[in-house]
């Protein structure tokens, strides 16, 4: 889009006057964590914030990363998160609805804004605040990215499935097509992190260590064939050691090689 490619160009050549562009990133804890790299266990040193205003030095960012939410808490709250006007805005949102079971709903509840019982019309009601703030400001979306079994590195209790497989029906690829047909609805620019990426089931981790079911020895099993052996919180070690880290550390949030490549692809679309 041409707002975006005029933002771009002010970034790298500092075109637009002395003061920071402004950059309001909203979603989940994959934007959370960019900040708080202590509950990474310290195994991110850089979100892909951090990581775009590196590049694109005229640019700061506001975290409005929000650890476990979905879109429609995003849109549920969306007069108490102390928005504020912004020259860029992205929506990183869709994962946890994914896992929470929240029904994708159709077009036309983003079309009738029929409120945040769904994903698309939260994401009706995400995009109408936005554009109150700064009509003129390009809003960019970002697919959520596949993801494996996640393992909470603090406390191995808070585990999820991958998305090998559907929750409640509803495959997580929905969820992301559904944000890419948002974005052609209202003429949106889309990082499509699910199907374009490369980040995938077969990469996102090196391994599962987990028990050899037939003899109780702890092995490292790559993708798929952890799918169906237990693990137990209780008991077992934590199965992703720092040499299991690949695209991400813990099966779901990004490592510094999956942020590196989320901040490249943000950075390729300023740049268009």
């Amino acid at each position: 889009m041409k707002r975006i490619a005029f933002a771009a160009m002010c970034l790298f050549l500092g075109a637009c006057g002395a003061d920071k562009m402004k950059w309001v990133a909203v979603g989940d804890s994959i934007t959370y964590l960019n900040d708080h790299q202590n509950e990474t266990g310290e195994r991110v040193r850089k979100g892909y914030m951090t990581r775009v205003v590196e590049q694109l030095p005229h640019l700061e960012y506001i975290n409005k990363g929000f650890n476990g939410w979905t879109a429609t808490d995003v849109a549920g709250q969306i007069d108490n998160l102390d928005l504020h006007s912004a020259d860029l805005y992205t929506v990183f949102l869709g994962t946890n609805d994914w896992w929470r079971g929240v029904p994708i709903g159709t077009p036309r509840d983003f079309t009738n804004n029929t409120g945040n019982t769904t994903v698309y019309g939260a994401f009706r009601i995400i995009i109408d605040k936005l554009r109150d703030l700064n009509a003129a400001a390009p809003v960019i979306l970002i697919t959520p990215m596949q993801r494996v079994d996640f393992v909470y590195i603090a406390d191995m209790k808070n585990n999820a499935y991958g998305s090998y497989k559907d929750k409640n029906g509803q495959q997580l690829s929905e969820f992301a097509d559904a944000i890419v047909a948002i974005g052609k609805l209202e003429n949106l620019e889309v990082i499509d992190l699910y199907h374009q990426s490369g980040m995938n089931h077969e990469n996102l981790v090196r391994f599962k260590r987990l028990k050899d079911p037939g003899t109780g020895d702890y092995r490292n099993f790559s993708y798929p064939d952890y799918i169906d052996i237990p693990f137990d919180p209780e008991t077992d070690e934590y199965p992703y050691p720092p040499d299991a880290v690949q695209m991400t550390y813990d099966g779901l949030h990004p490592s510094d090689e999956g942020y590196q490549i989320i901040a490249s692809m943000l950075i390729d679309k300023l740049s268009d």
